[in-house]
């Protein structure tokens, strides 16, 4: 469990969408976070909207929709589980 998820965001953070294929092996890094970090993200964050596209071919990316509609995205394609959880937590920091 990472530690950078284990609190509630900062209420400025609106919607956390994250992009990737469901079987490629560039989207396997963000899988397992999807599967280790998610329920921790979502226990701490109840109201926030964490929305999971999986599709075949897509790249892996995690968007972030801020207040005032100001959106910002990372590439997390072929990182593993850890990269991709500190990427996010860069990308969610306000």
């Amino acid at each position: 469990m990472s530690s950078s998820f284990a609190r509630a965001l900062s209420p400025a953070i609106r919607e956390i969408r994250i992009h990737c294929c469901q079987t490629g092996a560039a989207s396997a890094g963000t899988r397992q976070f999807i599967t280790s970090q998610y329920p921790v993200l979502k226990q701490h964050n109840p109201d926030l909207p964490i929305l999971i596209r999986e599709a075949k071919g897509t790249p892996a990316r995690v968007f972030a929709r801020f207040e005032r509609g100001v959106e910002k995205q990372i590439d997390v394609e072929n990182l593993p589980a850890s990269d991709v959880s500190s990427k996010i937590a860069q990308l969610l920091s306000v």
